[in-house]
């Protein structure tokens, strides 16, 4: 791709009223920074709620709703698809109306669908939804949340200064795995005692309170303050520029390893391993704290150093070892032939292979999911102060693609050969992504 010297067309960041913006000191902007912040992760949490929960509950999703492993793949696949599709144009619309625009809109919309899940997309007395009914319903939320990412990056990539944007950017992509692990705990329980109308009209109700929340405290930063006034300024479009094109892409590859486990691990510990409930939903938990603790000290040691390239590498070797050695302990803990044609039927796990596996694969989820507030705020100084929306959108665009593709391809692998081929398959992906972030500087 060739950079055209073209001007970029994205309108500047609003101006504050007078009250809220040039008259206020800098003491005040500072202060008020972190309320973007706590926004940021809100709304980021309460999304995240919803695209990393609602896998959480496949094994009652299978069960409730009388779906294959195939067809549970394409329901969950299209959470993901929606987003994929929406990410770009949210984030494209984010640096022309603004921040608080988007990001209101985005919340209170999905929280409306899944709303309209909770009442008409559930299993009752009304019978099964179909399985194109529930897709459909899942594809709807994931359009209106493609919304929560660009927008709430923007503001926080606004307010907060060079030297401080990984730990801030670090700290909202905490929610990811925050509003993730919240979920796992929530979910399943609300899942097998309530049904599906209380797993949908929970995370209805996390999006509405992040709304209002956010109808509070959110606007823009002021256009005279030092943390605009840093990010570079690309000359042309980010969607022109080689570099952002393949941060993004290194993203979303590096993801699959990530989607493999927050989408398919419950299957795989309820199926081979025959753990319960609590196995599952603590050692998912797990994943998710381990991966927010992870992602706020890196974006914090990231800053001090300078080395988020660097950082980046490490994810993705280390990500390959810990699901090179995953797939090696399942094939043999399983007793999984490496050269049949098909899964074949697995062997219970002793008691000390199944503490490793949980070990490698808790370990994995985490070392898989460390690295994205890092990353993002790589892809948003690539692209500068007025493309930040445009640019997170196309990386989630190729998170949230990464995700559809990942939902359909372990159901794929699984009839073609066994788990191992999927784990295996993570440390493929966590392989390619090496090189690409390699190129990127």
């Amino acid at each position: 791709m060739h950079a055209s010297n073209q001007p970029v067309s994205a309108a500047p960041i609003p101006v504050l009223p007078a009250t809220k913006s040039m008259s206020a000191p800098d003491s005040e902007q500072r202060r008020h920074r972190w309320k973007i912040l706590g926004i940021g992760v809100l709304a980021n949490g309460s999304f995240a709620a919803a695209f990393a929960g609602i896998p959480v509950t496949a094994i009652f999703m299978r069960a409730e709703y009388r779906l294959d492993t195939a067809s549970l793949g394409l329901a969950l696949g299209s959470l993901g698809l929606g987003v994929a599709v929406s990410e770009l144009p949210w984030g494209m619309l984010t640096d022309r109306w603004g921040d608080r625009r988007v990001l209101l809109c985005g919340l209170l919309a999905t929280a409306l669908a899944l709303a309209a899940m909770a009442l008409w997309v559930v299993p009752g007395g009304a019978g099964i939804p179909p399985m194109a009914l529930l897709a459909l319903g899942l594809l709807l939320v994931g359009l209106l949340g493609g919304s929560v990412n660009g927008s709430s990056g923007r503001a926080v990539m606004g307010w907060f200064q060079e030297g401080e944007r990984g730990l801030a950017m670090s700290i909202r992509q905490t929610a990811v795995p925050a509003g993730g692990g919240l979920a796992a705990v929530v979910l399943p329980s609300l899942a097998q005692a309530y049904g599906f109308a209380a797993v949908y009209g929970f995370l209805a109700l996390l999006c509405a309170v992040s709304a209002l929340l956010a109808w509070g405290w959110l606007h823009e930063p002021p256009v005279n303050s030092e943390a605009v006034a840093q990010l570079s300024t690309l000359t042309t479009s980010a969607l022109r520029d080689g570099k952002v094109w393949r941060m993004a892409l290194a993203i979303g590859i590096l993801c699959f390893p990530q989607v493999s486990v927050l989408t398919f691990a419950t299957i795989f510990l309820h199926d081979v391993g025959h753990a319960g409930l609590t196995l599952i939903s603590s050692s998912m938990a797990a994943v998710q704290i381990g991966a927010a603790l992870m992602r706020i000290w890196s974006g914090r040691w990231t800053d001090r150093r300078g080395n988020r390239r660097h950082y980046l590498r490490t994810c993705s070797v280390l990500s390959a070892l810990i699901f090179v050695a995953l797939a090696v302990v399942v094939a043999r803990a399983s007793g999984f032939d490496a050269t049949a044609a098909a899964a074949t039927t697995a062997m219970p796990w002793s008691p000390g292979s199944r503490v490793l596996i949980v070990v490698l694969l808790v370990a994995g989820g985490i070392c898989a999911s460390a690295w994205h507030g890092v990353a993002y705020t790589e892809l948003a100084t690539l692209a500068g102060a007025r493309q930040v929306g445009t640019a997170l959108g196309l990386g989630n665009t190729c998170v949230f693609l990464v995700f559809f593709l990942a939902a359909q391809a372990v159901p794929l692998l699984l009839r073609w050969q066994s788990w191992p081929a999927v784990w295996c398959a993570g440390a493929v992906a966590a392989l390619l992504a090496w090189p690409i972030f390699l190129k990127s500087e």
